[in-house]
C-alpha cells in the first residue's frame, strides 16, 4: 500500500493528550520540552492538566496539536521508520500543514512552535470575539455550501460588507462555513431550507479561513518571509491547491494564503488517491482525519496513531 502521512488540525485537542507518549518514550519527551523552550511557556502543563478553555485558546491549540504529532512521528523514526520511504505525501488540515512541512523537514520543529503560536494571536487579533463565526453544514455538497455562503453575505441592504464563505471542504456532505456572525446565521437558515440535515453553529474563537484573516494573513507574511524553509523530503499536498507542491518559495507563499483560504480537504484526499495513494495514517490527538477518510473515497483505508498502544500495534 502506498501511504500519505496526515496531520490534524484545530478541534481534535484534549486535554491529556500526549501525556502518555511523554512517560512511555524519551523522544516525544524531547519535543514536548523543545516546544515548551521555544515558547517559553509550559504548554506541556497545559495540554496534560488544562484547563481545557485554557488549552482550546487558539494561540495553545495550534502548538499543542502540532507538538503531539511530531512527538509521534519522532517515536516512530526512533524506531527505523524514514518518512521519505514510509511515505509518498504528507498533508495537514489547516494547522496540521505546518505539521507535515516539519515532518517533511521543510520547518524546523522551533520555528514551526513559534509560527503557529502567532499565528493563532494573529486569527484572534484580527476578528474581535463575537463579530465572526464558523458553522457546520451537513447533508450538502462544497458547490452547493458556496453558492448560500454567497448569498447569505449580500442577502439584503442589512448585509452590506458583511461576509461568508465555505471554509472548509471536509468531506462529502461535510463544508464549514466562516464570516461576520450575521451572515453565517443567515446562511444556516438559507442551507436548512435546502436539505442540509445540520446546520450548526462551531465552538471557535474566530472566523477563520475567509476574508476576514486579512490581518492575520499580513502578520503571517511578515513572520514567513524570516523563516527559513527547505525543500521537503516528501511532496505537501497543500490545502489551497489540493496538489503537492515541493518548492520552498511557493510553500511560504501557500501558508499566507491558506489563513484566508479554503482548507480544500476532500479534494487534496481525492488527488491523493488518483495519484497512487491507498492508506493514510494519521499522526497525533484524536481520529477526525480518519474518520473522513471513509466518507471521501471508500477505496482510501485510513489508520490513526496517538498512543503508545497504537504505535506498537504499527510497528509489529
Amino acid at each position: 500500500m502506498t501511504k500519505a502521512f496526515v496531520f490534524p488540525g484545530q478541534g481534535s485537542q484534549t486535554v491529556g493528550m500526549g501525556r502518555a507518549l511523554a512517560e512511555t518514550y524519551p523522544e516525544a519527551r524531547a519535543v514536548f520540552a523543545a516546544v515548551d523552550d521555544a515558547l517559553s511557556q509550559k504548554l506541556s502543563d497545559i495540554m496534560w492538566d488544562g484547563p481545557e478553555d485554557e488549552l482550546t485558546l487558539t494561540e495553545n491549540a495550534q502548538p499543542a496539536l502540532m507538538a503531539v504529532s511530531m512527538a509521534t512521528l519522532r517515536v516512530l523514526e526512533a524506531r527505523g521508520l524514514v518518512l521519505a520511504d514510509a511515505a509518498s505525501h504528507v498533508a495537514g488540515h489547516s494547522l496540521g500543514e505546518y505539521t507535515a512541512l516539519t515532518a517533511a523537514g521543510a520547518l524546523q520543529l522551533e520555528d514551526t512552535a513559534r509560527l503557529l503560536k502567532l499565528r493563532g494571536q494573529a486569527m484572534q487579533r484580527a476578528v474581535p470575539v463575537g463579530v465572526g463565526a464558523m458553522a457546520a453544514l451537513l447533508g450538502l455538497d462544497f458547490d452547493a455550501v458556496a453558492e448560500i455562503a454567497a448569498e447569505a453575505a449580500s442577502n439584503d441592504s442589512a448585509s452590506d460588507g458583511e461576509i461568508c464563505a465555505a471554509a472548509n471542504d471536509n468531506a462529502n456532505g461535510q463544508v464549514v462555513i466562516s464570516g461576520h456572525a450575521a451572515a453565517v446565521a443567515r446562511a444556516c437558515d438559507l442551507a436548512k431550507e435546502r436539505g442540509a440535515k445540520r446546520a450548526m453553529e462551531l465552538p471557535v474563537s474566530a472566523p477563520f479561513h475567509c476574508a476576514l484573516m486579512q490581518p492575520a494573513a499580513d502578520e503571517m507574511q511578515a513572520a514567513l518571509a524570516e523563516t527559513e524553509i527547505s525543500t521537503p523530503t516528501v511532496p505537501v499536498i497543500t490545502n489551497v491547491t489540493a496538489a503537492a507542491v515541493s518548492d520552498a518559495d511557493t510553500i511560504r507563499g501557500l501558508l499566507v494564503q491558506q489563513v484566508t483560504g479554503s482548507v480544500r480537504w476532500r479534494e487534496s484526499m481525492i488527488w491523493a488517491v488518483d495519484n497512487g495513494v491507498t492508506e493514510l495514517i494519521e499522526l497525533g490527538a484524536g481520529r477526525v482525519l480518519t474518520g473522513m477518510a471513509k466518507r471521501i473515497d471508500t477505496r482510501l483505508a485510513a489508520t490513526a496513531l496517538n498512543t503508545p498502544e497504537d504505535i506498537e500495534t504499527f510497528l509489529a
